[in-house]
């Protein structure tokens, strides 16, 4: 059976986790540091926060901003339950908009959803491929929306506009107009999960780009403290001599990273760009294959202005129903190739459709989603083993096309 994103964990990653093990220092500490400011050159930032999972980034940032009962964030109907669940926590209430062909967020349907409640906007890279930041950038500089928002927190005042938070999850590495993902916007939250490009088993990182008028050293030591309870001194800072004694300047939350974690992804980053080479020639060789056939719509993931991280292949297979897609899918597994689906849209979820959203509302979510099937993609997938997957799809197709006809 091919599987469909299995992390790259070898003997390198191993060492790099037995040294912190036996180093005595497992939690928040040397590595993780270290990671940040990796990541921070990386990205072209000032600063990094790495933090337990993406989830918990994009909620920090919310709760920081100071999101809360009575406000809205708009983020697109497509994406992860994750990307809206974060605002409910807040007590906030998401606004749904529709995407384009492209899966990025149609910043026309932004402009419509804004109200004086607004705080914050996620768009969120799905795939890797990046949104049209500097259309969502002049957006909320547009002197008409700006005269909407209406601040209720100093943050919120001193930045005297919507918040741009960028779920950039699958978006590490990317490029848009040859800048990197992460100093896109004013905040950008990393996912490395498991199943990502980068992973560190469970992770995330907060990329900061506010404005100047913001303290991006004050903000990190701040959030550091948010992350940890609140508590002002972390267990690194706690072992030098005589600086046992800590305050709580707030009752915060516990999402910091590990050194082990750190550790696992010092070593994936070392080697990243090996690793989006690798995955561009999976993706280039899936597009030679099935540009051939027009059955299948192609993913974008490369423009003039745009380069994908090549996250998720998103495959679309023309005029085929939802139904006709899942019939599809069950037969590609049965033929020993593991797929998948990238989203099920947010309206379609049990608890968001309790909630009043309709998938009727999001036509082009919809439409992108019934027909579409994510292949494998991952480092050590080999020429022979793409082979079989596009064969493998592309007989389940015509099979499904051939008996509809």
């Amino acid at each position: 059976m091919i599987p469909f994103s299995p992390p790259r964990v070898d003997e390198k990653t191993v060492e790099a986790v037995g040294e912190v093990l036996r180093s005595g220092w497992i939690t928040t500490g040397p590595k993780t540091k270290t990671f940040e400011k990796r990541i921070a050159d990386y990205c072209g930032v000032s600063s990094v926060l790495c933090v337990a999972s993406a989830t918990a980034g994009l909620e920090l940032m919310l709760r920081w901003f100071g999101v809360k009962e009575g406000d809205e964030v708009i983020l697109p109907a497509y994406t992860y339950c994750a990307t809206a669940n974060v605002v409910i926590h807040c007590g906030a209430k998401p606004v749904l908009v529709d995407v384009n062909d492209d899966f990025t967020i149609n910043v026309d349907h932004i402009r419509r959803a804004i109200t004086q409640n607004t705080k914050v906007i996620m768009p969120v890279d799905i795939g890797g491929y990046p949104c049209d930041y500097d259309a969502i950038h002049t957006l909320v500089n547009d002197a008409a929306i700006k005269s909407l928002f209406h601040p209720d927190s100093e943050e919120q005042k001193l930045l005297g506009r919507i918040l741009i938070l960028a779920d950039a999850a699958h978006s590490f590495g990317a490029l848009y107009k040859s800048k990197r993902c992460g100093g896109l916007t004013d905040i950008s939250v990393f996912s490395f999960h498991a199943v990502k490009n980068l992973t560190t088993a469970e992770g995330g990182a907060i990329c900061f780009n506010l404005p100047k008028e913001f303290n991006q050293e004050e903000l990190y030591r701040y959030l550091c403290c948010k992350s940890l309870h609140g508590q002002n001194k972390d267990a690194l800072a706690k072992t030098q001599v005589g600086n046992w004694r800590y305050d709580v300047i707030e009752a915060g939350y516990k999402c910091n990273m590990t050194d082990i974690q750190a550790a696992i992804g010092l070593v994936e980053l070392e080697r990243y760009e090996s690793m989006l080479a690798r995955r561009k020639a999976i993706f280039d060789q899936y597009t030679r294959f099935f540009s051939l056939y027009e059955h299948f719509q192609i993913p974008v993931y490369e423009t003039a202005e745009c380069i994908s991280s090549y996250h998720v292949y998103l495959l679309r297979i023309k005029d085929i129903t939802e139904e006709q897609r899942d019939k599809i899918m069950e037969k590609i597994f049965a033929g020993g190739v593991s797929v998948n689906v990238h989203f099920i849209p947010l309206p379609m979820l049990s608890f968001y459709s309790g909630l009043g959203y309709k998938i009727e509302d999001y036509p082009k979510t919809y439409q992108n989603y019934a027909c579409e099937i994510s292949l494998p993609v991952y480092y050590t997938l080999s020429d022979e083993e793409v082979k079989t997957v596009c064969q493998t799809v592309l007989d389940n197709v015509l099979k499904q096309v051939t008996s509809d006809e």
